[in-house]
């Protein structure tokens, strides 16, 4: 009986290393369903100042090193307005699927970015980013209203969103991680 406890002890201990190793930027994502829509909430901590977090989540073109993002265009800018133009490609069950849209974002320096979607292809997308500083991280705070316009059984979109948007919110927190010494715009 000791035996087993003792293995079991070290399996626990080693799953829960094993999760928190492959969790090194503390994300969190959760997606639930709200009629048609979908509410996004996801959270991770990057060891970057609030400035450079900012210029990470403005650099809509520099966007496209991550998985799924095909192009991203810049098209126009005014004040704090940014119209971007936007194509995603990403499979379900084999079958790719592009997702173009336009986006309005709303600039608020080191602290915010709200976004929503123009024109494309889901029938609503909107929320923001929250730049939340700390003394030696920041942590990028999302919230998204997302309703697929597709013929896609809602239980695979679902399935869809959240297991992409985990590796998405991953790849962000480990490129807004590596670009801390490459930042190009200074900080003030």
């Amino acid at each position: 009986m000791k035996r087993l406890l003792y293995f079991f002890l070290i399996a626990a201990f080693g799953i829960a290393f094993a999760q928190e190793a492959s969790n090194p930027y503390d994300l969190k994502v959760a997606v639930t369903r709200a009629g048609d829509r979908f509410q996004v909430n996801a959270s991770y901590e990057v060891p970057i100042t609030a400035c450079e977090a900012f210029a990470f989540i403005t650099d809509y073109e520099g966007i496209k090193s991550l998985p799924g993002v095909v192009d991203s265009k810049v098209l126009s800018r005014s004040g704090n307005k940014v119209k971007v133009a936007r194509l995603l490609e990403e499979r379900i069950l084999f079958i790719p699927f592009e997702m173009r849209s336009e986006l309005e974002y709303i600039e608020f320096p080191n602290k915010a970015l709200l976004f929503e979607q123009i024109s494309g292809d889901t029938k609503y997308y909107k929320g923001s980013w929250r730049l939340l500083p700390e003394k030696e991280f920041t942590t990028f705070k999302y919230d998204a209203q997302v309703e697929p316009n597709s013929l896609v059984p809602s239980a695979v979109i679902e399935f869809f969103i959240k297991n992409v948007l985990r590796r998405q919110f991953e790849s962000m927190a480990e490129l807004a991680s590596l670009k801390k010494s490459a930042s190009t715009k200074p900080c003030r």
